[in-house]
Order: C-alpha cells, then sequence, then structure tokens
C-alpha cells in the first residue's frame, strides 16, 4: 500500500485530527513531550517486531522481517531511529518485543531498548502490549510496526509523526492514517488506511491480557464506536513492506529514484534503480532490484524486479 504527497480534500468522515503541522508548539502542562510535541500524559513506546513476515517468505526463512533491509538500513532501525526524533529512546521509553527468529532481534537491538521474548508463537498486536503492562506502568503507549516503512520529503524521521502526539488528551485512541483509495473499504477507518502508528491510553492497554489478539478488534473498534477514535493524517508515503513487490518499492523509494550501493559492495557490472547491500557484488545487471549483504550478482545474470538474498535465493517481486 503506498501513498505520496497531502490528502487531497477532507475525508469523508469527520472525525480525523486537525493535523496541525509536526513541529507546531503543544498546550502548556505536566505530561509527556519531545521534539515537535506536547502531550497531557507521559508517553512511552513499544515496537512490534515479533512477526513471522510470512507473506516475504522465503525471505523471512532467514531473517526477521523486522532486520529485512530497506535502502541498506533494517527496518527495525528506522522505527528505532524514528522514536528516537521524538525523543523516545533508551529501554526505561522504548520496548521491543520479539518471538519468530527472536533471537536475531535481540542480538540486534542490545541494550538500545527493553526487550519483550515472547516463548511459543506471537501474541499477536494486543497479546504484545498486555505481556508489556508492568513495564507500560499507568504511560499512554506509542505503538509501532516494526515493517512500517514512512517518509515524508517535509520532516525527518520522528517530526514527520509527531502531530499524532501532539496534543494528546491521554484518553482517546488516534491512529496514523492515508487518505483510502475506497474511502468505504474493508479495513479503514474515517476513510483512511492504517500506516504503522497509532497511540494508544494506559485505561484501555491496562486491561489487556497476554495471550493472542489483535489491537483491530481488541482496542481500535470498540474506540471507534465509541467515539474515541481520532485518525491522524500522515503527509508522506508508506509502505508496509509486506509482500515482495512492497519490499522493493520500498527500498527504490529509499534510494531516491536512482540507485543506493553500499561503501564496502563491488560493482563491476551495471545497476539501475537497484539496491546494493554491505559487502554484496555485482558483477552483472540490477534493475529494479534488492541485493542483500553479502549476496552476488553473477557476471551473466540480469537481476530484475526481484530480491537476490543469497547464492541460492532470488525472490520475485511481480505483483501478483
Amino acid at each position: 500500500m503506498t501513498g505520496a504527497g497531502p490528502a487531497d480534500g477532507p475525508a469523508p468522515i469527520d472525525r480525523t485530527h486537525p493535523s496541525g503541522t509536526p513541529g507546531r508548539p503543544g498546550p502548556a502542562g505536566p505530561g509527556g513531550s519531545g521534539p515537535g510535541w506536547r502531550a497531557a500524559v507521559e508517553v512511552c513506546a513499544v515496537v512490534l517486531a515479533a512477526g513471522e513476515g510470512t507473506r516475504l517468505r522465503p525471505l523471512t526463512e532467514r531473517l526477521p522481517k523486522a532486520l529485512c533491509p530497506v535502502g541498506n538500513v533494517p527496518l527495525l532501525d528506522r522505527a528505532l531511529a524514528r522514536l528516537a526524533g521524538l525523543g523516545l529512546a533508551g529501554p526505561e521509553r522504548v520496548a521491543v518485543n520479539a518471538c519468530y527468529l527472536g533471537g536475531q532481534v535481540v542480538e540486534h537491538v542490545g541494550a538500545r531498548a527493553h526487550l519483550s521474548v515472547e516463548p511459543g508463537d506471537p501474541l499477536g498486536t494486543a497479546g504484545a502490549l498486555g505481556n508489556l503492562r508492568d513495564w507500560v506502568a499507568g504511560r499512554g503507549v506509542l505503538v509501532g510496526n516494526a515493517d512500517a516503512y514512512l517518509a515524508d520529503p517535509q520532516a525527518p524521521p520522528g517530526p514527520d509523526i509527531a502531530a499524532l502526539l501532539d496534543g494528546w488528551d491521554g484518553r482517546s485512541v488516534r491512529l496514523l492514517g492515508r487518505p483510502a483509495d475506497d474511502p468505504a473499504a474493508l479495513g479503514t477507518f474515517s476513510g483512511h488506511r492504517f500506516v504503522g502508528f497509532s497511540l494508544l491510553p494506559w485505561r484501555l492497554v491496562r486491561d489487556l491480557p497476554p495471550s493472542f489478539g489483535d489491537l483491530v478488534r481488541a482496542v481500535w473498534r470498540p474506540a471507534e464506536a465509541a467515539g474515541a477514535l481520532t485518525v491522524v493524517p500522515y503527509q508522506g508515503t508508506f509502505y508496509d513492506t509486506g509482500t515482495p513487490a512492497d519490499y522493493v518499492a520500498a527500498n527504490l523509494h529509499a534510494a531516491g529514484g536512482g540507485s543506493l550501493v553500499h561503501p564496502t559492495a563491488t560493482v563491476t557490472g551495471r545497476v539501475d534503480r537497484a539496491v546494493v547491500g554491505a559487502g554484496a557484488v555485482v558483477l552483472g545487471t540490477a534493475t529494479r532490484a534488492v541485493v542483500w549483504p553479502g549476496a552476488t550478482v553473477g557476471a551473466d545474470e540480469q537481476l530484475t524486479d526481484a530480491i537476490r538474498a543469497a547464492l541460492d535465493l532470488t525472490v520475485p517481486a511481480a505483483r501478483r
């Protein structure tokens, strides 16, 4: 799912945030604050990184989706950098959950965030928060999907979503959204598609059990029915990176319309709108492609619309 540029008009449904420009002054008073935002309550953040990434298989049989690189940066690192841009960093203010290939996530995060390792199968988006209730401990929660690729040319990561937090009263639910092609389509909220970040009050997180559940049914839809859900429009580009096609599209967007080659990569062939990772080797041609770190494109190869993850693994990116 993609979107670029500002909304062309008002949402069909009226419950959208007035959408002040990120960085405008917030209301005075106690609570949480950071660059470009001020809220009535203290806020912590949770990055959801436990999913299996089934639609990206077989890529995610080797690497958890949260660690798949976009523009040569792991998606999880992009999420943590966006939170740091909001003034949210460190294990006291940021948590990351892990389950599928969780050891890789734990090693990658290290001491940068509080780690919540879920035993067995992933607990889902709601269960993950239920499992973190003691850590959340009365605070509002900014919840971000590790696999959400966001980019706004008008604001750096962090300030680009500051409007989601700014002026929050700590009682309502807020979702970051972009206008949907079909405002009445299944899965929309106030005519918008969810784009990876939501803001939840403690009173709703407090009652979530540490068992499998999703936020859509456990929190978002009930809040919407109660008139307590607001959509904050996002002005930039969004990809959920859940399919090979969207994953490649996000990479090409991160490359700025050209190619992005890591300084340690070796390219003696040709790259055209491609992303080439650290230590990768391109002897042939890579076009609209992603070459993972350490992977090779042979001298007689033409890698087009695909991901080369290893010598024995190439995943086509064509939309089905």
